[in-house]
């Protein structure tokens, strides 16, 4: 027999009650917010917080029901939605009847006036919101995080114990101005992540000691491990207030939007795993799924055209946002979403969605680094022994048959494998021209198919297989290497496990993505790369 449960609810700070629960706390969350919403007639959208004690007993989203028990107290946090504002517009000595929104938005931003009497011409709902949590992110993490400024009480204490520390050592009480430093922090970490790393957190929280040294902890040994904490939580409270306004980015991860079997917090959360600037961004201001649908469908016509790239472009820009949110919600197969999305199937078109998500140019940041180290690379895979130097020999040979630019990125690439440990016919399978269309490879998930003359001295022709689709053909090996990268990217893929550390190697080293976090093998490799450029 379940036991009583009571509980005391904040519905308001006037309005305190008591709630019993006769069958004991209910298994998750939604079930206790349907009773809260039943048992005291709550209309508006809300989330529940819990009094945390280890905190002092500040409150915290409600993730788990397992974080409360009898006598406990929880909080009603009515969710605001935002402001629709209806503007009514007229152009002001113009016979034009109507007007669109995005004309009068370009007038209204050059500084031109409304005139309140003039007569309505055309009525247009706009949704006016933070610039900041709608458009899509520009850049990645900064090297050196820029600490906001404050609100102008805040900015004044910080001053005076800025001023007070440098004299005499003391260090600031900062509980008074605290909200206000992790709400403008919370913010901003925002900007470049939805959910920063540990590494980052200790970044921030370092900026900002380093910036107001009152803020210093002298019980931390680092003297800001209490502010990484601090944000840790923030962040966790500041994407519930975000996830409650229909951030697409974090409403993705709410119970409401799991399947049945995945209904816990922290079960397939899906974020930003592999430095992802614009992983799942919202919608372009003023547009709608049903607006971008049909962009979708006129864009399988615009492909069909010749020299017709620029409008593709602006279409597959203009759909980035509902392209994203059927590729991580949806998870599509990859035949299936070629044949939604052909246009996305292109050398070009696959270095513009690259950049769209990481804000880095795909393929010449490839080249470049690869033709930076490649020197290196060749001295270090000559140390191997054993097997590993017999396989390295046999690449190798590929250079005897013309050593060109396309040929050394190609050896460089399949020997790094080699040297890495892992099966260069994990990621490279080659045929003689002639030899048939490649029927042993089909059902692989993720691989380069190469085809060679097999006299000729040009390079190798590859295509790129994925899932038993051909999806790219007409490369080098190289560049295949480079398009294979930007297709995981575009198409929310995770790294062949048999070839984690050469993908890794791809991102970290060659893209420089999320370079300064990488497993010890990879690591390994990038000092011995970089100890040779001082």
């Amino acid at each position: 027999m379940s036991q009583l449960v009571k509980l005391r609810v904040i519905l308001e700070d006037h309005d305190i009650r008591k709630l019993e629960l006769a069958q004991g706390v209910p298994g998750t969350v939604n079930e206790l917010e349907c009773i809260v919403r039943e048992t005291f007639g709550i209309n508006q959208r809300f989330s529940l917080h819990y009094k945390d004690l280890d905190f002092g007993e500040e409150f915290f989203s409600l993730t788990s029901t397992g974080d409360i028990k009898d006598k406990d107290t929880i909080k009603v946090v009515h969710i605001v939605d935002p402001p629709v504002i209806t503007l009514n517009f007229t152009d002001v000595g113009s016979s034009t009847p109507n007007c669109s929104a995005s004309s009068i938005h370009d007038s209204e931003t050059a500084g031109s006036s409304w005139n309140d009497t003039s007569s309505v011409a055309s009525q247009d709902t706009l949704i006016l919101s933070s610039p900041e949590h709608t458009a899509q992110r520009s850049q990645g993490w900064p090297t050196e995080f820029p600490v906001p400024r404050f609100a102008y009480d805040t900015e004044l204490v910080l001053a005076s114990g800025n001023e007070t520390f440098k004299k005499n050592g003391v260090l600031l009480n900062f509980t008074a101005v605290l909200p206000d430093i992790l709400e403008k922090l919370a913010e901003c970490i925002f900007q470049y992540v939805a959910y920063p790393s540990s590494a980052q957190l200790s970044f921030v929280a370092e900026a900002l000691v380093q910036k107001h040294p009152c803020l210093r902890e002298p019980g931390s040994f680092n003297g800001c491990y209490g502010w990484q904490q601090r944000l840790k939580y923030k962040m966790g409270n500041y994407r519930s207030k975000l996830r409650g306004l229909g951030c697409p980015e974090l409403e993705v991860n709410s119970l409401k939007k799991k399947r049945p079997h995945e209904k816990a917090p922290a079960k397939n959360i899906k974020k930003a795993r592999k430095a992802e600037v614009n992983y799942l961004p919202p919608h372009p201001q003023g547009e709608t799924e049903e607006c971008l649908e049909q962009e979708r469908v006129e864009l399988l016509n615009e492909v069909k055209k010749r020299n017709n790239c620029q409008i593709i472009n602006e279409k597959m820009a203009k759909t980035f946002s509902i392209r994203r949110q059927e590729v991580v919600n949806g998870e599509p197969p990859i035949r299936e979403f070629r044949d939604r999305w052909p246009a996305l199937f292109d050398a070009k078109q696959i270095n513009e969605e690259f950049k769209r998500i990481t804000t880095v140019n795909l393929e010449s940041t490839f080249m470049a680094k690869l033709d930076q180290y490649l020197p290196r690379i060749m001295s270090l895979v000559s140390s191997r022994g054993g097997a590993a130097k017999m396989k390295i020999q046999n690449i190798k040979n590929i250079l005897l048959e013309g050593d060109t630019v396309e040929r050394r990125r190609e050896v460089a690439i399949r020997c790094l494998v080699v040297y890495l440990g892992e099966k260069e016919k994990d990621l490279v399978e080659e045929y003689l021209d002639g030899e048939g269309q490649y029927g042993d490879v089909t059902n692989q998930v993720m691989k380069i198919v190469v085809t060679r003359e097999a006299t000729a001295s040009d390079p190798a022709s590859a295509t790129i297989v994925m899932e038993g689709t051909e999806v790219l053909r007409g490369v080098d090996v190289a560049r295949g290497c480079a398009l294979l990268m930007g297709l995981i990217y575009a198409l929310n893929l995770s790294y062949p496990k048999e070839l984690k550390h050469t993908f890794e190697v791809f991102q970290k080293i060659l893209l420089e993505l999320d370079g300064l976090k990488a497993s010890p093998k990879v690591m390994s490799l990038k000092n011995k790369l970089l100890s040779s450029n001082e």
